[in-house]
């Protein structure tokens, strides 16, 4: 294993960049503008092949972190970071992205340079929620990753940017403020905010008592719901869903990009960093409630999204839905749940991504996301129909792609603990179908009737490019999901394990049936 900090050299890479780009770049002319984006490409992508470096000497069978940085910080805080099976891959996915984001914003002449910074500092961010094995480290990085996504909603968005930009920072902003007071709460219990050594504290969880209830899980459980609160908001579940379409209809293409591809991932991550692990009890006592919010959430954001005449927002609120998959596999607590829970969130930001890059595709050219502006696209930009076509089949979840794997993982995970719970989740699919279909069918199939659509062009050979890779990604994941579960699979499975054996009276098992009857 490499001595150097590489886990701070992909951290702090992308905002060095963004230094440089704002100290040394002068003026906003073509010729600025054009400085800007190819600094900020050849800082993305100079950070992907360093976190390539990691993934080659990351070895799977080690179930610790590795790759740590651990030097004294400020006021007894500590320096730390680190890797394991569940949070390399989070890191690659985004690294992966960015790249390919900063390529969709080429044409961006509106104060390209500080465009550039933001997207620049948001990486750095990012890719310092996954890495932080310190509770004031993570909070630092988990909030400040607000501050560029909503300057470039509020600055770059659409006509109604600075609603949504507040929208979404508030409620997400707020979420996180009960976070800290739990953080606060944690350190003066267990003396540490290491995020390895909470991980194997045993916080108090008897009964108290409650505005005059008993609340089962005491201490653990109101840690638990603090937690919860933030990462519930961030991902989003139902029904605290309501910032993100607006907030997606609203950002430019690329921010919609990191959103559901990034952004939405740390509310998942959130919950496998913090709440199994560190909250064993509170977590199999509220499976039950986590279900069906997620079972509802499946539901009824599927049928919202059939109702929807913004490309965005129908796309929007698909998101919505896939991450409820994420949560049913997550609180299933077993192997193939929670490995499906990484599966997926891997697999949406490949697909959501894809996806807002395809509508941000015709919207350069007609500036409009009606989906009533559009039919027979196909006539026209077969390249861009063929494309559009194989990311929709991607969202439905059609074998061969990495949609399938994830849903069909967290799907039979979640059929072993709960099976009306697997049965609701499993309409999602075939509304998913729904959804998406009639998207595609309005968007590019028909006859070219409508006279404004007879001079669009097809995509041009920067913006085909843009989409090689994550077609590859799809149908490699698709078809070889070996190569995300051989890295998460030793990690999962140690999590699992050591969730329940932390339940009282419940011995070290994978036996996740009992998991919730034991809790109570």
């Amino acid at each position: 294993m490499t001595t150097y900090p590489l886990l701070s050299i992909i951290t702090f890479l992308p905002i060095v960049a963004a230094l440089i780009m704002a100290v040394f770049l002068r003026g906003n002319d073509a010729a600025a503008a054009s400085n800007a984006r190819w600094l900020a490409l050849v800082a993305t992508v100079a950070t992907f092949a360093v976190s390539c470096l990691v993934l080659a000497g990351f070895d799977p069978q080690n179930t610790g972190f590795q790759f740590v940085e651990d030097q004294p910080w400020i006021m007894g805080l500590r320096y730390k970071l680190g890797v394991d099976g569940i949070s390399i891959l989070f890191v690659m996915l985004t690294t992966f992205l960015m790249p390919l984001v900063i390529l969709s914003t080429w044409e961006v002449t509106d104060r390209t340079k500080d465009y550039m910074i933001a997207f620049l500092v948001l990486e750095g961010l990012m890719i310092g929620v996954f890495v932080a094995l310190d509770l004031v480290l993570f909070y630092l990085f988990f909030e400040a990753g607000l501050i560029p996504m909503f300057l470039i909603i509020g600055i770059w968005g659409g006509k109604d940017r600075i609603y949504a930009a507040f929208k979404f920072f508030l409620y997400t902003f707020l979420g996180s403020v009960l976070m800290l007071v739990a953080m606060v709460s944690m350190y003066n219990m267990a003396g540490t905010t290491d995020i390895p050594t909470l991980m194997g504290f045993d916080f108090p969880s008897t009964p108290i008592p409650v505005f005059g209830t008993t609340l089962l899980g005491g201490t653990q459980m109101l840690l638990f719901l603090a937690f919860f609160a933030s990462f519930a908001v961030k991902m989003p579940m139902w029904p605290v869903h309501t910032w993100l379409p607006d907030a997606h209809v609203q950002a430019p293409t690329a921010a919609s990009v990191l959103l559901a591809a990034v952004l939405l991932k740390m509310g998942g991550y959130g919950f496998l960093r913090f709440s199994l692990p560190m909250f064993p009890e509170a977590s199999a006592i509220a499976q039950p409630a986590v279900f069906w919010l997620s079972a509802i959430a499946i539901v009824y954001t599927s049928l919202v999204a059939l109702a929807q005449s913004d490309m965005k927002k129908l796309i929007a609120y698909s998101s919505v839905a896939h991450m409820g998959y994420v949560t049913l596999g997550t609180f299933a607590a077993n192997q193939v749940g929670v490995e499906g829970a990484i599966f997926q969130m891997l697999s949406h930001g490949f697909v959501s991504g894809a996806l807002f890059l395809l509508v941000g595709v015709i919207y350069d050219r007609m500036h409009t996301r009606e989906i009533d502006a559009y039919g027979g696209l196909v006539n026209r930009m077969p390249i861009y129909a063929l494309i559009f076509m194989f990311f929709t089949m991607a969202n439905v979840g059609l074998p061969g792609t990495s949609g399938f794997v994830g849903e069909f993982l967290t799907l039979l995970g979640v059929f072993q603990v709960n099976t009306w719970v697997a049965l609701v989740a499993t309409t999602g699919v075939i509304l998913s179908a729904a959804y998406a279909l009639w998207l595609y069918r309005r968007v590019t199939l028909g006859a070219l009737v409508k006279e404004s659509l007879r001079t669009i062009t097809d995509m041009t050979p920067r913006e085909r490019w843009i989409f090689v890779p994550l077609i590859a990604m799809t149908l490699l994941l698709g078809v070889y999901p070996r190569a995300v579960t051989d890295i998460t699979g030793p990690a999962v499975a140690a999590l699992v394990h050591d969730y329940h054996a932390s339940l009282p009276a419940a011995p070290a098992t994978t036996d996740v049936a009992a998991a919730p009857a034991a809790s109570h």
